[in-house]
């Protein structure tokens, strides 16, 4: 006698739930002034290295950090940065003697006017890096992009130029 075995019903297909559409993370736009010599030379370590860090910032080469102009940053702002980062040698490495030691002296000029004027200066940094210090470029990168990002747009620089 042979058993009949009835079909099993076929399996239900679970539907998902719909999902939110998730919010877009703010994605910062950084620019950053890196000296020739040592901080471009470690952004290059870090990339040779294959060291992985925040896509979300522009670089441009100077040879000198002590090169860079307050104008500068400030032309940043006004083309739409949320950030900027000012990189060079550190102080006694310059290749060029006394330019970081410009640099710095300019940041604070710089730093005190822009405090007198209620600028966040949490949106700029500088820093010292060298050419071997790929792992030091790649964690300033990701703490200044974490700063940013939790800061958001940075609307208030064209309301404070617009007058508004």
């Amino acid at each position: 006698m042979s058993e009949t075995t009835s079909p099993s019903p076929a399996p239900k297909k679970k539907t998902a739930a719909p999902r939110k559409a998730a919010k877009p993370a703010f994605d910062p736009r950084i620019v950053v002034f890196a000296c020739n010599w040592c901080s471009y030379a470690g952004a290059d370590t870090a990339g040779v290295s294959r060291i992985q860090h925040q896509p979300h910032f522009r670089m441009i080469r100077v040879m000198c950090s002590g090169r860079i102009q307050p104008g500068f940053v400030l032309r940043a702002f006004e083309k739409g940065a949320d950030g900027v980062l000012v990189s060079g040698c550190h102080p006694g490495d310059c290749h060029y003697t006394a330019g970081n030691y410009n640099a710095r002296r300019k940041y604070t000029v710089f730093k005190s006017l822009m405090e007198t004027l209620g600028m966040d200066m949490d949106r700029i940094w500088f820093s010292w890096i060298s050419a071997s210090e790929g792992g030091k470029w790649v964690e300033t990168i990701r703490k200044f992009t974490e700063v940013i990002r939790e800061k958001g747009p940075f609307r208030e620089y064209r309301e404070m130029i617009d007058g508004g």
